[in-house]
């Protein structure tokens, strides 16, 4: 279809076409400002062509070609019915290159305007690194539309300190403040990048992505895909960090979405596989390089509320999903982090659902502790469905036959649901009776009496106070954030890709997509730099310490809070 609508751009007087094949492209270059900085002007044909037209001109040339194409459609349709869909992608595609041409127009005619040097100015003094003065540099960047262009614009440089910048620091905190106040980044808008990134997190693979992508009128070669979609990630993640640190540093205000609710939090671990390559010193022409591909465990975490009968509602806002394959300690201050950013600590109720791993209740304490949130008004409890599992564990080892077996199971499970765990482990415990030291039975008793003398059994009461007794919410986000596209067959990941698909599907999923990429742009804007590990506290040594873990302190709570980042 793009072929078929490029005759009549070739036609146009202020678009040439640099070659057949390529997409349609645009050269712009830098104006004289009165002496002062060049500002960017977009030109067509070469750095010293003819400029773009005005946006008034752009639209009435482009609705001269609009009237004659329609024409030509019109004629097509009648003598031929069935090429309607032929006719609509054909349209489709004119419109979209239209829009490109208005875009040119725009970028010309916007960066001459007084009220663009001062966004421009902003950015440059807000920059996290020292810059140099701007000196004038030729980069390519597509739009939505597949429209090329290569625009002169303003670029700072890094100013190099007593120790140096290398190579690579150079390029990453480097700033092009007039294509930073517009959105750009890497080569792409951010309408291409965002569209991009979405295809890819609900497609299956990249390879189908792409395919869908050329459908649009959006043709992408697969490493180009892929670099848009990951890069998208790496600047989800590296937001991310910014405001968990900032957090930490007792500078980010506490949000109030949350406020006076019923809340749930769920955490648990899913699984998928990645690559770690293998260094070999010598390897001959041709030959792969060797990769093991072990198993992970990305923790997901998954903040919703609830109403008085303990079902999630939708009301307010969507159930925030997020993660991370660092480690427990550090998903640990993930929650303590949204907790914070979304206000939970002000919550009429807040409940704690998980299964018996380890990693989440050794550190349970530690999040409260950290969120600031009152015990009073916080709940533990033990997925239902796990503690039955343990009950039918401890039965297996008895050596039972299926029928006697399946019989005391319903039995104990009807127990356990009604809050009487006490009966099922004094039952346990009799069956139990001359068994060896070392089995397994009594590691299941020990786990079930355990949980409930700390009060995660009693479902009866959770029953009756409108309090979930499973954590089916954040297995249904393991299977939509993780399995669903980054765990299949024959599919290793390298950890930080695995990580920025994880934070583009969670923001989708979760449906904070257009507000999560508004503090996006503002925070790359300022800084370019991709930079989203963190080191995560000791939360073991820190509950062992005897100093009080508290809330990072000076941070006032805002009126209105903005969404919170789900990664």
């Amino acid at each position: 279809m793009l072929q078929n609508s490029l005759p009549s751009f070739r036609q146009h007087p202020y678009f040439l076409l640099l070659k057949t094949r390529t997409p349609p492209t645009l050269v712009g270059c830098l104006k004289a400002n009165d002496g002062k900085e060049s500002a960017m002007e977009v030109r067509l044909e070469s750095n010293t062509g003819p400029q773009v037209a005005s946006p008034s001109q752009t639209i009435d040339d482009f609705a001269k070609q609009t009237r004659r194409r329609q024409t030509q459609w019109a004629q097509r349709l009648a003598d031929n019915p069935d090429t309607f869909a032929e006719i609509e992608q054909e349209v489709d595609q004119h419109y979209r290159q239209g829009a490109g041409q208005l875009l040119a127009a725009l970028l010309g005619k916007v960066t001459e305007q007084p009220a663009m040097a001062e966004h421009v100015a902003e950015i440059r003094q807000e920059a996290a690194v020292a810059l140099r003065a701007p000196q004038a540099r030729t980069l390519q960047v597509r739009l939505l539309c597949g429209l090329v262009l290569f625009i002169s614009t303003l670029y700072c440089a890094p100013r190099q300190g007593k120790q140096g910048v290398s190579p690579g620091q150079q390029r990453q905190a480097g700033l092009y403040p007039e294509l930073a106040a517009l959105g750009f980044l890497k080569g792409c808008s951010p309408a291409l990048q965002y569209t991009v990134a979405r295809i890819v997190a609900l497609s299956p693979s990249i390879a189908v992505a792409r395919k869908e992508l050329a459908r649009q009128g959006i043709r992408l070669d697969k490493k180009a895909v892929r670099r848009i979609a990951e890069q998208l990630g790496a600047q989800l993640l590296t937001l991310r960090q910014r405001e968990l640190l900032t957090w930490r540093a007792g500078e980010l205000p506490a949000g109030n979405d949350f406020a006076g609710r019923r809340v749930v939090v769920q955490l648990d671990g899913g699984r998928i596989r990645v690559r770690e390559n293998k260094n070999r010193k010598q390897r001959r022409k041709g030959q792969r390089g060797k990769f093991a591909t072990p198993w992970r465990e990305p923790k997901v975490l998954t903040i919703f509320e609830i109403d008085e009968r303990g079902k999630m509602t939708k009301k307010h806002r969507q159930p925030l999903i997020d993660g991370t394959l660092l480690g427990p300690d550090h998903a640990a201050e993930l929650v303590a982090y949204h907790l914070h950013r979304l206000g939970v600590a002000q919550a009429a109720l807040v409940v704690f659902v998980s299964d018996g791993a380890r990693w989440i209740w050794d550190r349970l304490d530690w999040i409260e502790r950290r969120a600031g949130l009152a015990p009073a008004r916080t709940v533990h409890v033990l997925d239902f469905c796990h503690a039955a599992h343990h009950v039918s564990l401890a039965l297996q080892t008895l050596g039972w036959d299926e029928p006697q077996r399946r019989e005391t199971f319903g039995r104990l499970r009807k127990l356990l649901k009604q809050s009487r765990y006490d009966k099922v482990v004094d039952q346990l415990i009799a069956w139990a009776h001359g068994q060896p030291e070392n089995s397994e039975i009594w590691t299941e008793i020990r786990y079930l009496n355990s949980h409930g003398q700390e009060g995660h059994l009693n479902y009866a009461t959770f029953r009756r106070r409108g309090i979930p007794c499973g954590s089916g919410a954040v297995e249904s986000a393991i299977r939509r954030v993780i399995n669903q596209r980054l765990k299949s067959n024959a599919i290793y990941w390298l950890q930080e890709n695995a990580e920025a698909m994880f934070a583009v599907r969670a923001t989708l999923l979760c449906d904070r997509w257009e507000e999560t990429l508004t503090r996006v742009r503002r925070t790359m804007a300022r800084d370019r730099r991709l930079d989203w590990r963190w080191r995560a506290p000791n939360t073991s040594c820190e509950l062992n310490a005897d100093t009080d873990l508290q809330p990072p302190s000076s941070q006032p709570v805002t009126a209105q809070q903005p969404a919170t980042l789900a990664a």
